[in-house]
């Protein structure tokens, strides 16, 4: 055999004179080529000190450094002189025309080591991960094709494992993370490749990398997105079922979401495109967000115009270029109405949807992270929130899945950087996503060619036409004083509607004189702010336009720049200024008259940001920690009210405040709970970082007390209102927020956690992490859950507190049953022992439901029957109806599992009429589940198919992923009893996705195994 031929990839002008072309391989064998031929390197101690010198990538490397990797403890006396003697035969190697004695320029002696300093592109690994980055380059100008060829080319640099003929590497930390980047460069190449079309080049490469990583979901899904594309229907579904086993067999799991979603693919017949929605979920229906039209919206004609043109041009090969618009300008310019006023006259072209988001980007307290922004868009276009992924890269590609295809407008209101809007721009086709900042947001346009509109101020001619068609003739009666107003207020259309609203309120006053009276103002604040700028101006008028406000309603708009949230209602409104909240809402339509605040909608109101600030500023003199107080008093009172009303049985478990006026119904309720939500998250979030710093302030009191005053005063911690408030708000909206609101749940309780800590009250402490590790729990995170709550029952427990260790526990027994550990029974078990020690009777029942439900499988039914049986006597006993509802609804289930249809029919039909007299929907649809199964094991199958139907629809609405899961599997089966072979596989599909996104294994099993018993039954022939 002839000798090796020498990379095509070096490059001769990179090679230093005297020395010819040279070419080092480590990706794979070790390996040198000099002009095209190979030249032997040696000894593998050798290659060895040439590997070490190449992953230092030019830096240098010790000769101790060299010894311990190469020879560890075992170092020889003559390590150092073997090192120096193999440095000098690669120095011969490397430059073979250097004069005896004349300094290497290739590997110099550096210190105590060596450095290798070859030009670019002579290691194979450099070229790599140059590629690498031009495929990332690539990637940015929205290239796919430029990517898959950049990344086919690093791939190709690969000949085996990295150093496969340098044992002493093998194991190098570096060396491993090197086969993680190959890993990761393959992993996206092949989404690449799927995306253009061209499973056929990439299905070699994943059969090999899935055979080397059989536990690997991410790469397993690739294959068999791969043999799906390509029609290989049956080796993909069989790629599936022999990743299901391994996972099972090795891991004790079921498949992740990623490789669930690719099966589901496989199922249908077609290929699915990346947007189609998960089997079983209808594309939701069009939705339209748009806030309402600015009254009077005035000129922007250019800028409209140029608005339809953008949207009009064609985006070449799904470029982002023509897809991105940007709106900005300087603070009160107009940018929101002009981006509202054009989405609305243009919602033709999008037929598919108009998404509308505020980021808050210039709001200090809580601008909206991209994370939350994408839940937001992902529930907006139909995402259930069990399916939403938890980290941000998952969210994004998620997010561009649901929206690649669509004809969508995504409008994203006070962005404050690229690098908050990046991750919210759609997947390709013929969405528009349109942007408004203060910010140029410079990169989007560099890099992605956005067009962007600056928005400058109205010219004169456009602000004296809106100040005409605000306060009348009196424009054209005095022409130069409308002029003088117009450059008052800088040309701004926020600034000359609040001027306009002045002079509208004073109709018998001359323009000249209200001129006159805002040049006075502005002479006077001049003094305290000297700056010229627009905002100065805007500033002048706020104030001139605040000076006007009776003091009741001064105070009002005062105190509302202390709401951190987005928006606020009435009561809110009336607790921080301390008034009747009908005197409140008066003052609310005055500030709203004035465009000091707008009305959002009936009872809503929100306020610019500008306006927001410059309230802040003037409430700091007014006691705001009181005000903010009296607003956590009335959030909570409102909060615990409104749960109370949606959850009356498990009051005596939720902290004791006090309720404010309650509400009509529980639709109300809700309603107001759905509405106040993000500001209940946004001010617990203030209330947190009010605590933290308290705490800092307190510690670096205690640190620096000069007296024992001033040391106990430290001592005693911050303020307890509030810590208490994220806590106690946390735990009152637990039941609240599990059915489904899982991302605000975790930041809620996220909050509480962080409050606690500070708060030195263990059993506070010890309740914030088991509703953190039940939440977590419910999002299928059982690692992390178990962490929680294992470290909550700790706390608990050494605190004293029973029945929260308790309820800990039995949380933490769920985890470990989800997990198959063998003593989730026992943890159970410990919770139902704790609770009747502590005489608690209704959280002995609780956990007899949790036991039950447990041992709802084939084997245990007897035991599951008494436990039920039990619970629903005890609920009863202690007066909770809704728990003895829970019992029987699960009872029914057991019955109907044993054959004992009768009884079964009277227990789920009475757990239905109580939780209907209850109003408790979720629990009315999970017995009206149970009953639909309950009737298609009887062979009636039409009420079945109805009541399961009805059951899905609800629990759909609630958000409740793990009874919805449920409800699709009783389904599955039913119509497949009915011969409705498709349906049923569809169904079942559908609860798959669910549950895998929840973690739930039992449904899970449940789900592939009704697949399996459907796609059977089609085979057999009909009777």
């Amino acid at each position: 055999m002839g000798p090796a031929a020498a990379p095509e990839w070096g490059d001769r002008s990179t090679q230093p004179g005297g020395g010819g072309l040279l070419v080092i391989q480590v990706l794979g064998p070790t390996r040198f080529w000099r002009d095209g031929s190979e030249v032997g390197l040696g000894p593998p101690v050798r290659r060895a000190v040439l590997g070490l010198l190449v992953l230092a990538g030019g830096r240098p490397v010790s000769r101790s450094r060299i010894v311990d990797v190469l020879w560890g403890e075992h170092a020889p006396p003559s390590a150092t002189n073997v090192i120096q003697t193999h440095v000098k035969h690669l120095r011969r190697l490397l430059e073979p025309d250097r004069r005896a004695y004349a300094p290497s320029r290739l590997l110099p002696s550096v210190g105590a080591g060596y450095a290798l300093r070859v030009p670019d592109g002579v290691v194979d690994l450099d070229r790599f991960r140059g590629l690498l980055s031009a495929a990332a380059q690539a990637e940015v100008r929205d290239d796919p094709q430029g990517v898959a060829t950049h990344l086919a080319d690093a791939l190709d640099m690969w000949h085996g494992p990295p150093f496969a003929d340098v044992p002493a590497l093998t194991g190098h930390p570096t060396v491993r993370s090197l086969l993680d980047e190959r890993r990761r460069a393959l992993a996206r190449y092949a989404d690449v490749m799927l995306a253009l079309g061209r499973a056929e080049r990439i299905l070699p490469l994943l059969d090999e990398e899935t055979a080397a990583h059989p536990l690997d979901e991410a790469t397993q899904a690739r294959l068999i997105r791969a043999q799906h594309a390509l029609g290989r229907r049956v080796e993909a579904l069989a790629a599936y079922d022999v990743a299901r086993r391994h996972l099972a067999d090795e891991l004790g799991v079921g498949p992740g979401p990623d490789l669930v979603a690719a099966y589901l693919r496989v199922l249908d017949e077609a290929p699915a495109p990346p947007s189609a929605p998960p089997a079983g979920r209808a594309a939701p229906a069009p939705v339209n967000q748009l806030p309402a039209q600015v009254a009077d919206f005035t000129g922007r004609a250019v800028e409209l115009a140029s608005l339809d043109g953008w949207a009009a041009a064609g985006a070449p090969d799904g470029a982002a270029a023509a897809r991105i618009g940007i709106v900005c300008g300087t603070a009160g310019v107009g940018k929101t109405a002009l981006a509202v006023r054009w989405a609305h006259h243009a919602r033709d072209r999008f037929p598919d949807g108009l998404l509308h988001l505020d980021l808050r980007g210039f709001d200090p307290r809580c601008p909206v992270p991209p994370g939350t922004a994408l839940g937001h868009l992902l529930e907006s276009l139909g995402v259930p929130a069990a399916e939403i992924p938890d980290d941000l890269d998952r969210r994004a590609t998620r997010y561009r899945a649901e929206t690649t295809g669509r004809g969508l407008l995504v409008l994203l209101d006070n962005a404050a950087s690229v690098d908050q809007v990046r991750p919210l721009i759609p997947g390709s086709g013929p969405s528009r996503v349109l942007i408004t900042s203060r910010d140029s947001l410079a990169g989007l346009v560099a890099l992605h060619g956005a067009h962007r509109i600056v928005l400058d101020l109205l010219a004169e001619q456009e602000a004296l036409t809106l100040l005409r068609s605000l306060v009348g003739t009196r424009v054209d009666r005095e022409p130069a004083s409308a002029a003088a107003l117009a450059r008052q207020c800088a040309y701004l259309p926020l600034a000359l509607r609040v001027a306009a609203e002045l002079a509208a309120f004073r109709p018998a006053e001359t323009l000249a004189g209200l001129v006159g009276e805002l040049a006075d103002q502005r002479r006077r604040l001049r003094s305290l702010d000297p700056g010229g700028d627009v905002r100065s101006a805007v500033r002048v008028v706020f104030s001139w336009s605040y000076r006007q406000l009776p003091p009741p309603a001064a105070l009002l708009f005062r105190r509302l720049g202390l709401h951190p949230g987005p928006s606020f209602d009435v009561g809110a409104a009336a607790a921080l200024a301390a008034a009747e909240r009908a005197d409140t809402a008066r003052h609310l339509d005055l500030l709203a008259r004035k465009h000091l605040v707008r009305a959002e909608r009936p009872g809503r109101y929100v306020m610019h940001d500008l306006l927001r600030a410059y309230a802040a500023g003037l409430a700091a003199p007014d006691n705001p920690d009181a005000a903010l107080h009296r607003l956590h008093a009335h959030l909570l009172g409102t909060t615990a009210v409104a749960v109370d009303q949606l959850y009356p049985a498990d009051r005596a478990h939720r902290p004791a405040v006090d309720r404010a006026p309650g509400f009509p119904d529980p639709t109300a309720a809700r309603a107001w709970l759905d509405a106040e939500l993000p500001g209940l998250v946004a001010t617990a979030t203030a209330a947190t970082v009010a605590t933290t710093a308290a705490t800092a302030t307190t510690a670096t009191t205690a640190a620096t007390a000069t007296t024992a005053t001033t040391a106990a005063t430290a001592a005693a911690g911050p303020e307890p209102g509030w810590h208490r408030y994220p806590i106690d708000l946390a735990a009152t909206l637990y039941r609240h927020l599990e059915g489904g609101r899982h991302a605000d749940a975790e930041a809620l309780h996220g909050c509480a956690l962080e409050a606690a800590r500070h708060c030195g009250d263990p059993a506070r402490y010890g309740g914030a992490l088991t509703n953190v590790g039940a939440v977590h729990r419910l999002r299928g995170r059982y690692e992390l859950a178990e962490a929680y709550l294992s470290e909550a029952v700790v706390v608990l427990g050494g605190c004293g507190d029973q029945l929260a260790a308790a309820r800990a526990l039995s949380n933490l027994g769920i985890v470990h049953e989800r997990l198959g550990r063998r003593d989730a029974a026992d943890r159970q078990r410990a919770a139902l022992a704790a609770y009747r020690r502590a005489a608690d009777r209704y959280g002995e029942a609780s956990v007899l439901v949790n036991l039950g439900n447990a041992n709802n499988r084939p084997g245990r039914l007897g035991q599951a029957y008494d436990q039920l049986s039990r619970s629903a006597v005890l609920f009863r006993e202690t007066g909770a109806p809704v728990g003895e509802a829970t019992a029987l609804a699960n009872l029914g289930d057991v019955c109907a599992s044993l054959g004992r249809h009768d009884e079964a029919a009277g227990h789920l039909a009475a757990a239905r009429d109580i939780f209907h007299a209850a109003g408790h929907v979720y629990g009315e649809a999970v017995a009206l589940s149970n009953l639909g199964r309950m009737r298609g094991i009887r062979g009636d199958h039409a009420r079945a198919v109805e009541d399961l139907t009805e059951s899905i629809r609800v629990l759909r609405s609630i958000g409740h992923a793990y009874g919805e899961a449920s409800a699709l599997n009783n389904l599955g089966e039913v119509l497949t009893a009915m011969g409705r072979t498709a349906d049923a596989v569809t169904r079942h599909a559908a609860a798959l996705s669910i549950a895998t996104a929840t973690g739930d294994r039992d449904e899970q099993e449940r789900a592939h195994e009704g697949i399996v018993r459907a796609q059977r039954a089609a085979l057999r022939p009909a009777r």
